[in-house]
């Protein structure tokens, strides 16, 4: 593969290497996303709310020999995401994928999450997605050819207690992909790709809202971020609709086909339980109006789990099993 240009000419079209955007690509699973494609030799367009926060991923790139541009970007802004999406095309001559990797949240009870942060959640995650989607599908119509990505979790599936807008957002998501890969059905070459992983290791929650007043941990099994990325990756050679990622992905998603409310409650159970043994924690908006403090990858939280995965799958068939038995019952 040709070494990365030194200059700002834009790239060949006939150029090996993939061109990639990027949003929220700071931390979590942007950063480990980010890397992975750089691991691979693509040119890189990294997207995130401040260019303090790009630095680090940027030149971590740079470092594995690939070409990278950072900027800064507001995704629930449409105008900055076209400007992205312009910045790419300037830059590189083409876009060939398109990752939609914002995601916030704000843990709390309903009525006691502000009204404003139920909003920003909804900026960010859903209209960000659709701000992407609305900056690359043009491009990706003219050349008849680009996989959009769309990151959602199994929250699009399945409805999480105490973090109603994630949740709403995520369901809108799954929605906008369903009706753009209807649109794009004329082209063969077009991908409109969801991945849905369940709970992943990384510092989301930390930088998260949390109205709660108690530490939040992520429960077990735990994904390591890097799968997540590499299954990004592997999308650009294999494009499928839904890329399920996590063992309880399956018996849960049965499990509240076949008994939603049943479902629910244990979660709200469950929620309340581990709330109670945390500690407490301050109120805070956490990063839905500014940059997240901190560009770590992972959230910390794998130690001393190692021997929970199997327990945690566990666990969600247990919950298929409570679920067959309600529904059952309801339908004698």
């Amino acid at each position: 593969m040709s070494p990365a240009p030194s200059d700002d000419a834009p790239l060949s079209t006939a150029s090996p290497r993939r061109v990639v955007v990027l949003t929220g690509a700071s931390s979590g699973i942007g950063r480990a996303t980010a890397l992975a494609f750089a691991r691979h030799g693509a040119a890189l367009v990294l997207a995130s709310r401040s260019a303090e926060s790009l630095e680090p991923v940027s030149m971590a790139c740079e470092r594995a020999g690939v070409p990278v541009l950072a900027v800064p970007t507001d995704v629930a802004d449409a105008g900055a995401m076209k400007a992205l999406a312009d910045a790419a095309l300037a830059r590189f001559g083409r876009i060939d994928v398109w990752v939609n990797g914002v995601g916030v949240g704000a843990v709390g009870r309903f009525e006691d999450t502000p009204a404003e942060a139920h909003k920003r959640v909804l900026e960010c995650n859903l209209l960000g997605h659709l701000n992407g989607c609305h900056a690359a599908m043009p491009h990706f119509r003219a050349q008849r050819h680009g996989l959009l990505v769309n990151m959602i979790s199994l929250g699009g599936w399945i409805p999480t207690p105490y973090a109603a807008a994630y949740v709403a957002s995520k369901f809108g998501v799954r929605g906008l992909s369903e009706a753009l890969r209807s649109e794009v059905s004329d082209l063969r070459d077009v991908h409109i790709c969801d991945v849905a992983p369940t709970f992943v290791d990384t510092p989301g929650l930390a930088h998260g809202a949390n109205y709660t007043g108690r530490t939040l941990r992520p429960p077990p099994p735990l994904i390591d971020p890097r799968r997540v990325a590499e299954a990004i990756v592997r999308l650009c050679d294999r494009p499928r609709d839904v890329t399920w990622i996590g063992a309880p992905a399956l018996p849960g998603r049965i499990a509240y086909a076949l008994a939603p409310r049943l479902v629910g409650r244990t979660m709200r159970a469950f929620i309340d339980w581990a709330l109670r043994r945390s500690t407490p924690a301050p109120i805070t908006d956490g990063n839905l109006y500014g940059a997240s403090r901190g560009n770590a990858v992972d959230g910390g939280h794998r130690e001393g789990q190692a021997g929970l995965t199997a327990a945690g799958a566990g666990l969600a068939a247990v919950g298929l099993a409570c679920a067959l038995w309600a529904w059952q019952r309801r339908g004698r």
